[in-house]
């Protein structure tokens, strides 16, 4: 399972837009590249990075700090963060961002793939997503003022999302019903939810 996990998951066509939108709020409108583009949008990238955990492969997700000046607050998300002047990529943000936030080492860190951007209307930002795998038992440190809980989630629960998904009503959605992944007491939704319905949908597909 590991060569197909790491090998495969390299080469597979990505699903897009189409999968994404499995997962994307109902009041969520399509945008188009250049509908996108001619909002000027903030950048960044996060991060799906794999490990080996009691021998099953998890990926870390964060319970946000609460900021009333961040429109995300509290929310859970994925490592990552904006694009600095200094990054040389996308790729680069995606990983400085996960030391940063994990206190995982970069050099300990082999990229896999990039996925799909998602645009985040409300905040305006377009989120380069990646993968990435390392194969030393990670000591997780969590950024104060940035992540106030760590979730290991199993990569068995991305390949048991029911079809169609679980949707639910959710403080932040002012009483509509949003598409979630439920894993325990945390509810995934937006955009990490849409993240990882395109990586669920290529694990499905190894």
């Amino acid at each position: 399972m590991q060569h197909d996990l790491l090998n495969l998951l390299a080469t597979r066509e990505l699903g897009g837009f189409d999968v994404q939108r499995i997962y994307a709020p109902p009041y969520r409108g399509d945008y188009r590249l250049e509908e996108i583009q001619a909002r000027n949008p903030k950048e960044a990238a996060v991060n799906i990075l794999l490990y080996k955990k009691e021998d099953e492969w998890h990926l870390p997700l964060m319970v946000r700090s609460k900021n009333e000046r961040d429109r995300h607050s509290g929310q859970i998300s994925l490592p990552g963060g904006k694009r600095e002047s200094y990054d040389p990529d996308f790729a680069h943000t995606a990983l400085r961002e996960t030391h940063e936030e994990l206190g995982i080492d970069t050099k300990r860190i082999e990229l896999l793939r990039e996925l799909s951007p998602v645009y985040i209307p409300p905040s305006n930002f377009f989120v380069y997503a990646f993968v990435s795998v390392t194969h030393s038992d990670p000591l997780f440190k969590l950024q104060q003022g940035e992540a106030e809980e760590l979730i290991e989630m199993p990569l068995q629960l991305l390949l048991d999302l029911p079809e169609p998904p679980q949707t639910l009503e959710l403080p932040q959605t002012q009483g509509v019903a949003v598409p979630v992944i439920p894993f325990g007491d945390y509810i995934v939704w937006g955009a990490t939810a849409m993240v990882l319905s395109e990586f669920s949908y290529l694990l499905k597909k190894v």
